[in-house]
């Protein structure tokens, strides 16, 4: 499922850790970029791949929020919810991006384009309320500034 170049950056990978469980980590977030999410096959794949329990892999996409099992947007929009984003407005933020884009957490827009997830928390406390999107921060928010986020964003395509 790894090309020849993909693979040369799972060994470069591993041989920064003393054990290739360490690395799983960083080559699920290489499955992801490639493939968009992590499917069962992709547990199975890294695994074998790793030479590690598949168990350990599925933990590891389980418990982190930043891998998804399931197919997301183009733009995955994970808007934080713990205490001090939803103190600060994450209800706003959700809100915003329902009556821009038209969906809720857990959904995805017709097009493919974006997705929107809850997050338990980013660690961007003090610049709530926040959201990710892919692996970009947008802090401080406010309506305006989040209707100009996704515009830029559709316009990019």
């Amino acid at each position: 499922m790894f090309s020849e170049e993909e693979l040369k950056q799972v060994e470069e990978l591993k041989s920064h850790y003393p054990t290739n469980l360490s690395a799983v980590m960083g080559v699920l977030h290489m499955y992801q970029d490639k493939y968009g999410h992590i499917s069962d096959e992709g547990i199975t794949y890294v695994a074998n791949l790793l030479e590690v329990p598949e168990e350990n892999v599925l933990g590891v996409v389980t418990f982190y929020e930043m891998y998804h099992q399931h197919k997301t947007g183009k733009y995955k929009l994970q808007v934080c919810t713990n205490v001090s984003c939803m103190l600060r407005g994450s209800d706003m933020v959700l809100q915003t991006i329902k009556d821009k884009i038209g969906i809720g957490i857990g959904e995805m827009t017709d097009d493919g384009l974006f997705s929107v997830h809850e997050a338990e928390c980013l660690g961007s406390c003090g610049t709530a309320p926040m959201m990710s999107v892919n692996k970009d921060y947008h802090e401080n928010l406010t309506p305006e500034t989040i209707n100009e986020l996704i515009d830029a964003l559709k316009a990019k395509g």
